[in-house]
C-alpha cells in the first residue's frame, strides 16, 4: 500500500505469533540447491521459509543509483533464516489531531510508524515460503507480493506470507509465496529507487525500484522450481504503491511480460498519471545542494559517494506522503524513456498492456488518510490553488475550476462517502479526500478497466468495510484484512492465482467487468459481507479529473 500495514493486520499477526501450537514434532530444517550452493531455511509448521535470499549484487558504493545487476551464480552455502535488511526509508511526519476518536488515532499512528528493523542499502533480497511437502517437480502456482509504502517506505517482513500459504493448503490449492525487497523512496520512491531529473535520464537509471522488481521476477523464473513453484504460473500482486508497481510491470516493454507473470492482482493501485522524469528535477537539485554536490562537474557521481547518513538527511528534508502536497509525491515512477516510455495511462491507450487476466479494485474512501496532511485548506480559493499547484500545475485556472463543480464543497458529497455531513474535519477536508482518492486511485482504476474490458479477462472490487470508522471510513489499506486476514476475498484471490478465475466453491459468483456490465465485488460490513454492484458512481467527476490529469500528469 502507499502506507504501512493496517492496524487490523498488525493485530492479526500479533495474535498469530502468540498462538501456542499443540504437540508438534519439529521437522528438520529444509534445504534447497541454488547453482552450487545449499541454502538452509526454516521448518515452520506446515510451511518452509527461506528468508533474505539475495537476488542482485548489493547496490552500494559505485553501484548506488545504478541499474540492478544480477548475481553471476551462487557458490557458497548460506542460511536463509532471517529477513534481509529493510531498504532505506524516508521518515513520515503526519501530525495527528489530538481530539480524534481513539480508534481513528490508532489507525493513523500505525500508518505513521516506520520499520524498526535493520536498514541498509544492501537490501535487494527476497523471501520464499512454500508448503512443507513442496519439492522440485511440485509445480505449484506462485504468488509474488510487492509491498506498498508510497514508494517511500515498506518492508516485506510486515506481512507474513505463511498466512497465505496455509490458507492455500486448507483450500486444496497450494501455492508458493515470494515477497521481494526493492529500492523505495530511498528505496523505491525516495531518491534511492526513484531518483529523477535530466542527469538521471541521461545516465539511463530511472525507475530503479521497478527495475529491481523486474530483476527479482527474472530470478523467480530461474530458481523458483527448486522450491516447488511453477515459473509458468506466476501472479504478481501488490497493494497501494505495490499495486501501482504491478500495473507498471504490465505496461512496460510494449506490454511484453516476457513470460515473467501470467496474471496480476492490484489492491488500490492502477496505472497512474505521471509525466516526464524532468518533473522531479527540483528534488534532484535539492539533494545535490544539501549534500554538497552542487559544485561537482558530475553531480550523479558525487551523490554515489556521499555518506549514507548525509544522503538520508537530505532525503528526509524532501516532501513525503504525509507532507502538505500529499499524494503529489516527490519521488515516484516517472517517464524515463526506458522502463516507462510514456505516461502509463497513455501506454494503456496505446495498447501497451500485458495480455494477462487481472483484478484491480479500491477502497471506497481512498483519500481520507491523505486529507490529514492539508487541513489548513479551508476555502474554495485555497482548494483551487492547492489543486493547481500540486496536481495540475500546467492547467489554467478555468480548467481547474471544473474540479470545483465536479467535487462540491458540501460535506455530504465528500469522503467518507455516504456519511451525510458527518466526518468533516474542516469545510474542505471531505472534498479534498474525494478529489485525491479519485485522482490517484478510483479514476485510474476505472480508466484502466474501461480500456481493457473485452480485450482481456478483468475483474474489479470495491471495499466498503470499516465505513463507520470516524473521519476515515473505508480508508486506504482497509481491504488488506480481506485477503491477509482470511477475510471475504481470500478464497477468491487464491482461486484466481490457481485457475485465473476467482470463482469456484466461493460464496457468490464474481462476474467479469465488462463495458456493458461493469460489475464489482463489493465488500460490506454486517451480516451480508459480499454483494455485486455496478461501477457507475461519480461518473462525471472521475471522467473530468482523469481527463485533466491525463493532460497534465504529475
Amino acid at each position: 500500500m502507499l502506507l504501512s500495514p493496517t492496524f487490523s493486520i498488525l493485530l492479526l499477526q500479533a495474535a498469530s505469533s502468540l498462538a501456542i501450537p499443540g504437540s508438534v514434532v519439529k521437522r528438520a530444517d529444509p534445504v534447497v540447491q541454488l547453482d552450487d550452493t545449499t541454502v538452509t531455511g526454516i521448518a515452520n509448521g506446515t510451511v518452509n521459509q527461506f528468508l533474505g535470499i539475495p537476488f542482485a549484487q548489493p547496490p552500494v558504493g559505485s553501484l548506488r543509483f545504478q541499474l540492478p545487476r544480477p548475481l553471476p551464480s551462487y557458490n557458497e552455502s548460506f542460511p536463509a533464516t532471517a529477513y534481509g535488511p529493510v531498504c532505506p526509508q524516508q521518515a513520515f511526519n503526519l501530525t495527528i489531531p489530538s481530539d480524534l476518536p481513539a480508534e481513528t488515532q490508532e489507525v493513523l499512528e500505525v500508518m505513521n510508524s516506520g520499520s524498526t528493523r535493520t536498514i541498509s542499502e544492501d537490501c535487494l533480497s527476497l523471501n520464499v515460503i512454500a508448503p512443507a511437502n513442496a519439492s522440485v517437480g511440485s509445480k505449484h502456482p506462485v504468488i509474488v507480493w510487492i509491498f506498498g509504502g508510497g514508494f517511500e517506505a515498506g518492508d516485506p517482513a510486515a506481512t507474513d506470507g505463511s498466512v497465505i500459504v496455509n490458507k492455500s493448503i486448507d483450500l486444496g490449492v497450494p501455492v508458493v509465496y515470494v515477497s521481494i525487497n526493492y529500492r523505495t523512496k530511498v528505496l523505491i520512491t525516495l531518491a534511492f529507487g526513484f531518483l529523477a531529473g535530466k542527469e538521471v535520464q541521461e545516465a539511463g537509471i530511472g525507475n530503479l525500484g521497478l527495475q529491481d522488481q523486474r530483476l527479482a521476477l527474472k530470478w523467480i523464473q530461474r530458481y523458483i522450481g527448486q522450491f516447488g513453484g511453477d515459473p509458468s504460473k506466476v501472479t504478481i500482486w501488490g497493494e497501494s504503491a505495490g499495486a501501482i508497481s504491478v500495473a507498471l510491470q504490465m505496461v512496460t516493454n510494449s506490454g511484453n511480460a516476457e513470460g515473467l507473470f501470467r496474471a496480476a492482482f492490484m489492491q488500490s493501485g492502477s496505472p497512474i498519471p505521471v509525466g516526464d522524469i524532468a518533473h522531479g528535477q527540483v528534488y534532484y537539485d535539492s539533494l545535490v545542494n544539501q549534500t554538497g554536490c552542487s559544485n561537482s562537474s558530475d553531480t550523479l557521481k558525487c551523490l554515489r559517494g556521499v555518506p549514507y547518513d548525509t544522503l538520508m538527511d537530505a532525503v528526509n528534508n524532501t516532501p513525503n506522503i504525509f507532507s502538505y502536497q500529499s499524494l503529489s509525491l516527490a519521488w515516484l515512477p516517472r517517464v524515463d524513456g526506458i522502463f516507462l516510455t510514456d505516461d502509463p495511462q497513455q501506454l494503456v491507450l496505446q495498447g501497451s498492456v500485458a495480455d494477462v487476466p487481472f483484478v484491480t479494485g479500491d477502497c471506497n474512501d481512498e483519500g481520507t488518510i491523505f486529507s490529514f496532511a492539508n487541513l489548513n485548506v479551508t476555502t474554495d480559493d485555497e482548494f483551487l490553488t492547492y489543486i493547481q499547484m500540486y496536481y495540475t500545475p500546467g492547467a489554467s485556472v478555468d480548467e481547474v475550476k471544473q474540479i470545483l463543480d465536479l467535487y462540491p464543497q458540501d460535506p455530504a458529497d465528500g469522503s467518507p462517502f455516504n456519511t451525510s455531513d458527518q466526518n468533516a474535519l474542516t469545510p474542505q477536508s471531505k472534498r479534498l479526500a474525494a478529489f485525491q482518492g479519485d485522482a490517484i486511485f478510483q479514476g485510474p482504476r476505472r480508466s484502466f478497466l474501461q480500456q481493457r474490458a473485452g480485450k482481456q479477462e478483468t475483474w474489479s472490487f470495491c471495499n466498503k468495510q470499516s465505513k463507520a470508522l470516524p473521519y476515515l471510513g473505508s480508508y486506504h489499506g482497509s481491504d488488506m484484512e480481506s485477503i491477509w486476514g482470511d477475510g471475504a476475498m481470500s478464497d477468491y484471490f487464491l482461486r484466481f492465482v490457481t485457475n485465473l478465475d476467482p470463482n469456484g466453491n466461493t460464496s457468490i459468483n464474481w462476474p467479469r467487468y465488462t463495458l456493458d456490465s461493469p460489475n464489482m465485488l463489493t465488500l460490506l460490513d454486517g451480516s451480508i459481507p459480499l454483494q455485486i454492484t455496478q461501477d457507475d458512481y461519480r461518473v462525471e467527476a472521475m471522467r473530468g479529473v482523469s481527463g485533466l490529469m491525463l493532460k497534465y500528469p504529475l
